[in-house]
């Protein structure tokens, strides 16, 4: 019996050995280098979505702006250098925070449909649809005071928006706390149907977030496709990267104070 018992440990302890050991073998790391981008204190990486384009885990209603509740932190290793030494392989969205309250942050298009394929975050669409698209949600009625189309990107079949919603005029949260607003970035579909474009009932939510109304106005939470969809497998990767600038007509789109 204890021969046995000892057999089955030993076993047990091989399996662990040869699972850490493959973990070790597959994790990668992934280099952010930033130039000359200034103020950055956070660099962090979002795993999502699974295979099927479902949420990894739940989105947390309570998420803070300024804490971005990120997979995985990257460590930084010199001057605007951020090194995260062991992510396994999978499609990361890259999050960085920096000075005067500023949040730029990667996205790619999931699935909102059971069995349709992922979109790159530098998907794009013709301007017939991009304006049919961007007209429907400006005329739809919506319980959020601010919903706006940032990007699009799809096929001839499908074609996915990232919308940011926010709430910040008086809400029924006004008596429990004063001022409150709200924010959140959605992936909405259109399909093609009939001969036209036709908005799906279910979407994907990314984030959501409740803070003093007054604060909400005083950031900028932008969108860069740069930061989105970034294959990691088994080898090294490097990411060079410098903060955009966040005036002009190539501004990146989001939110900004107002």
């Amino acid at each position: 019996m204890r021969a046995t018992q000892a057999a089955l440990l030993g076993s047990v302890v091989l399996c662990l050995l040869l699972v850490a050991g493959q973990s070790a073998l597959e994790a990668a790391k992934l280099t952010i280098e930033l130039g000359d981008s200034p103020g950055v204190s956070f660099v962090g990486a979002f795993n999502r979505w699974d295979q099927d384009g479902n949420l990894r885990k739940p989105v947390n209603k309570d998420a803070k702006i300024d804490a971005p509740e990120a997979d995985a932190t990257a460590v930084k290793a010199g001057r605007n250098r951020w090194v995260f030494e062991k992510l396994a392989p999978g499609k990361y969205d890259l999050v960085i925070m920096a000075a005067s309250r500023l949040r730029v942050e990667g996205w790619h298009y999931a699935p909102v449909l059971e069995f349709d394929p992922f979109f790159p975050p530098d998907a794009s669409t013709d301007e017939k649809t991009r304006s049919f698209v961007s007209d429907h949600i400006r005329k739809s009625r919506h319980y959020e005071n601010k919903v706006l189309p940032l990007y699009m990107g799809g096929d001839k079949k499908v074609v996915r928006v990232l919308v940011m919603l926010i709430r910040d005029k008086t809400t029924s949260y006004e008596g429990i706390r004063a001022g409150a607003a709200t924010m959140r970035h959605e992936i909405w579909q259109y399909t093609w149907n009939y001969g036209g474009w036709v908005k799906e009932k279910r979407t994907r939510v990314l984030d959501r977030t409740m803070l003093h109304r007054d604060e909400l106005r005083q950031w900028t939470w932008v969108w860069d496709p740069k930061l989105g969809g970034i294959e990691v497998k088994s080898l090294p990767l490097v990411i060079r990267y410098k903060l955009p600038k966040l005036s002009g007509p190539d501004r990146p789109k989001g939110l900004y104070p107002y």
